[in-house]
């Protein structure tokens, strides 16, 4: 049976419109104590001598994820609604013409450029469009400083010209990164254009980059004002990057959905050929995947509480990810720590052999790797005691507890970890 999570949804609300979700989420408290010269309305004075202060403020965190196709669209509006002209001034008295610093993965620059250029263009917006190559290896503070020399050259209103950010999750990261820090904080919006970005990079609040050879050990959290999801995007991904996005899907399904792990059971090959394009299944797997990681994400926006479903395929897979660079890509290190992951299940009685077997299988039929040949015992050992310290001194494991639940343990041993290796290398070969 999986543990009883914290009950910690009652200040929060996901609330569904017409072809988007918006996330009003947990109130970003803060409670400092300080020295001061002078109490108001929230202070907190905890002395008689008035010395000493508390500090209490509460900030509503909210932001839209729209789902719209066709998003470059001349005729649609919605990307340059947001924002709007710099205000007037004492010296400026009236409204300037819209502005936009926009960051591109180059790769999406290739195919789309003209079309993203001909959209600006046609609205009349002023802008400077920078393409950026990006990648695992390239996610640092180095990638994060040209974006923020880009925006400085360009010159933006503090707060009525977001930055645009179009590609995948790595370009999303370096960009939410470099908006969090500069004028410590400028609005920003995403344009997710992979599957990896629309499902799980694209929609969340953290934003981060690589540092001394650990995945995301630096970063903040810093919410988009909008994320835009066009999946007409994932027309021209590259099959591999597909399935790569598929990894976070069958997390979703695999933790809290045995629906969506059914959808992708039956269905997996053909959503594949028709990259989540027409049928009534690949509506039905993406807005299943999008609402079930809100739901896990928006009540634990700040991730207060580690103990996180979400975190599923992430206890081993950090380190081998960054270890076999560039020859595996963040899905598939998350699927080969979920795969042995489901053999640690086994191993404990959690699955059934029958569950493990469908879960490979599935794990098979969306083209995602099982296993690597750096995935030994020692070094999940080793990524685990990093991960450890990452959870504040707790293995906080998920594990599956049959398909579409988890429960979290803390007591695996270096025997065990081995003992579910070779489960795994069984299971592998059927």
């Amino acid at each position: 049976m999986a543990t009883p999570r914290p009950q910690h949804r009652k200040t929060t609300e996901l609330l569904r419109r017409k072809g988007s979700l918006r996330l009003a989420s947990a109130t970003k408290t803060a409670e400092t104590s300080l020295a001061g010269s002078s109490a108001s309305e929230g202070l907190v004075d905890t002395t008689t001598l008035s010395t000493n202060w508390m500090v209490k403020t509460q900030q509503l965190i909210s932001y839209d994820v729209i789902s719209k196709e066709g998003l470059f669209d001349v005729d649609n509006r919605d990307l340059i609604a947001v924002g709007a002209p710099r205000p007037s001034t004492r010296l400026r008295k009236r409204p300037t013409k819209l502005r936009r610093f926009v960051v591109v993965d180059e790769v999406v620059d290739g195919i789309y450029g003209e079309r993203i250029r001909e959209y600006f263009g046609a609205h009349h917006v002023e802008t400077h469009i920078l393409s950026i190559h990006v990648s695992e290896a390239t996610k640092t503070m180095k990638s994060v400083l040209a974006v923020v020399d880009g925006i400085d050259a360009f010159g933006i209103s503090r707060r009525h010209e977001p930055i645009i950010a179009i590609g995948g999750g790595v370009l999303l990261d370096i960009v939410g990164v470099g908006a969090s820090l500069y004028r410590r904080s400028t609005p920003y919006i995403r344009v997710p254009t992979t599957l990896m970005g629309i499902v799980d990079a694209g929609i969340g609040a953290k934003t981060g980059v690589n540092y001394s050879a650990h995945k995301n050990r630096l970063g903040n959290y810093c919410p988009p004002k909008v994320v835009f999801l066009d999946r007409t995007f994932l027309a021209t991904l590259e099959p591999r990057e597909l399935c790569n996005g598929f990894a976070e899907i069958l997390k979703i399904a695999l933790v809290k959905d045995a629906r969506l792990f059914d959808l992708l059971e039956e269905h997996g090959d053909r959503l594949i050929e028709e990259r989540l394009q027409v049928s009534q299944a690949a509506e039905e797997v993406l807005r299943r995947s999008i609402h079930g990681m809100l739901e896990e994400l928006q009540p634990n926006l700040w991730e207060a509480q580690l103990e996180r479903l979400v975190d599923f395929g992430h206890t081993f897979s950090p380190t081998l990810e960054m270890r076999a660079l560039p020859s595996l890509l963040h899905g598939e290190a998350v699927t080969i720590d979920m795969a042995l992951s489901t053999a640690l299940s086994l191993v404990r009685g959690l699955v059934s052999e029958v569950e493990a077997n469908r879960i490979l299988a599935t794990m098979r039929t969306l083209r995602l790797p099982t296993d690597h040949e750096l995935c030994s015992p020692e070094l999940m050992w080793e990524a685990l005691e990093d991960t450890v310290e990452h959870r504040d001194g707790l293995q906080r494991i998920p594990l599956p507890a049959g398909i579409g639940a988890v429960t979290f343990v803390n007591d695996v041993q270096r025997a065990e970890l081995s003992a579910a290796a070779a489960v795994l290398d069984d299971l592998a070969v059927r």
